[in-house]
């Protein structure tokens, strides 16, 4: 709506704003911690129930092909407050970092429009607001008061449903909402066993080529499964709320994660298992054909101006991330044919805190990465010595998976998935996802894809010159030396100054 572009008096556009209130959506965004694509019900998963997620994708969208900005907390979010990849946020492209308040996000425009903004559980997190200027939460204000018991150890005892319901409690009648129900699960720990307790068989667990299959693997993705399922029975609650105060249909409900599953080879790695998430939309006032699965490739910095252009408002040029406006309206899309991803310092597990800078490319047929530090470690130094978190390879939850692939490393039956895992990469690689779907055998260097790999590196970086980032056009790049605000066994961990 170019009118609010025009509305120079401040009672002018309050006056359109109440007037409006009742057309403009409700927006309610779930996110869960550490989700891959594959572990909903809709997605095909034979074990996992995830109703919630499949009612959403069934009566909206369900998105195939959506990825994170960045596989890591703080940055992914980031990027979705903000619309902007990761490469153009400075600190906040690390994680335990900061988010400079020059960089708008989506929920300070939602809230000078006249919009009721808060979060419950995870928002933008983890790192410190002070650094960067900002003395909120940018998810919101912050519901936290009502707690439950945890349904298992090592969950997190906030009642984000409950939550959401003192949040709707406190929302003015007359006034639309913006609401982050963001669950700490499936982040790790988790309390071991809990998944075949629930009921569930191992022997039905789809466990990718990327683990070793074996009792070990299978209980410990079952233990995971348990927390998505966790996260989903919140957002249950959570749409029961909305349709017991008939505010459901006028409310845009959005379901993700901030990236993939705490796994080896996921997690803080470009890989699809770290990067590729579920999304599902409903709208029943803005989705057209309803129910439809999305082919298109969108990012989660996508929502930012989706979210700003749905209710009509101006996108800042700053947003340089593209509105999903026009696939929920089933209208002609711009070119949509990939994803673009990024990492730089996760947790800063090499010596002097140093990260693993990288950039892919994703499209239907292929990934392509490049990695501009190929000499360092990068899921981690095996010297825990060195590593903000104490830990070998400490870009890896410490979980079950990754003590056996570490304790097998040198059994001919798991040394190629322990080198896939935690070895070291060359400065480029490139996967056929026809014939190779979980990103096993690099192809860079050979003869016969010489032209496919040159063309991927070329887009690849005629997208990061179009969008300046710094690693490619120039200008500070300060990642490595970025202040860490996180913790080293209950003290402050420090990186090496910059020369």
């Amino acid at each position: 709506m170019k009118l609010f572009l025009l509305l120079s008096s401040p009672l002018l556009l309050f006056a359109v704003l109440k007037a409006t209130a009742d057309e403009r959506p409700n927006i309610l965004l779930c996110i869960s911690d550490d989700q891959s694509y594959y572990h909903t019900g809709a997605s095909g998963d034979p074990v996992i129930e995830t109703p919630a997620f499949d009612r959403i994708a069934r009566e909206g969208l369900r998105f195939a092909n959506a990825f994170c900005d960045a596989p890591t907390c703080g940055p992914s979010r980031s990027a979705i407050l903000t619309g902007q990849p990761i490469w153009r946020l400075e600190e906040a492209g690390n994680i335990h970092s900061t988010l400079p308040a020059k960089f708008t996000t989506y929920t300070e425009l939602l809230a000078k429009a006249g919009y009721h903004v808060g979060f419950t559980g995870k928002g933008w997190s983890p790192g410190r607001l002070e650094p960067g200027g900002r003395s909120q939460n940018p998810a919101g204000i912050e519901f936290s008061e009502r707690t439950a018991k945890a349904p298992f150890k090592m969950m997190r005892n906030t009642d984000y449903a409950g939550n959401f319901k003192k949040f709707l409690d406190a929302t003015d009648d007359d006034q639309p909402f913006c609401f982050w129900l963001g669950t700490s699960e499936p982040h790790r720990g988790y309390e071991a066993g809990i998944g075949k307790r629930t009921g569930k068989d191992p022997g039905k667990v789809v466990v990718p080529p990327i683990f070793p299959d074996n009792e070990i693997i299978r209980n410990d993705i079952l233990d995971y499964l348990t927390e998505i399922e966790t996260f989903d029975q919140q957002v249950a609650r959570a749409i029961a709320l909305l349709e017991s105060r008939g505010e459901l249909d006028n409310t845009l409900v959005v379901i993700t994660s901030d990236h993939g599953m705490p796994f080896p080879r996921a997690k803080a790695s470009l890989y699809d298992a770290g990067t590729r998430v579920p999304l599902a939309m409903r709208w029943p006032g803005g989705i057209s054909e309803p129910g439809r699965s999305i082919e298109a490739f969108v990012n989660l910095s996508d929502l930012a101006s989706t979210f700003l252009e749905v209710v009509g408002l101006e996108v800042p040029e700053m947003m340089v991330a593209n509105s999903i406006a026009g696939i929920l309206s089933n209208k002609a899309a711009e070119d949509r044919s990939a994803a673009f991803i990024a990492m730089e310092r996760h947790d800063g597990c090499r010596k002097g805190g140093k990260g693993y800078p990288c950039r892919a490319i994703r499209t239907a047929d292929f990934l392509y990465i490049y990695n501009f530090e190929p000499t360092r470690w990068p899921s981690g130094s095996p010297d825990a010595s060195v590593c903000a978190r104490a830990l070998p390879y400490g870009e890896i939850d410490t979980a079950p998976t990754k003590t056996f692939l570490m304790e097998n490393a040198n059994d001919d039956r798991y040394a190629k998935l322990a080198a896939l895992a935690f070895g070291m990469r060359p400065a480029e690689e490139l996967y056929d996802l026809k014939n190779d779907p979980w990103q096993m055998n690099n192809l860079a260097g050979n003869f016969r894809v010489k032209v496919i790999q040159s063309e991927m590196r070329q887009r690849l970086f005629a997208h990061l010159k179009a969008t300046r980032d710094p690693r490619v056009v120039g200008g500070v790049v300060d990642w490595d030396y970025y202040p860490y605000y996180g913790l080293r066994r209950n003290k402050e961990w420090t990186v090496d100054p910059k020369p």
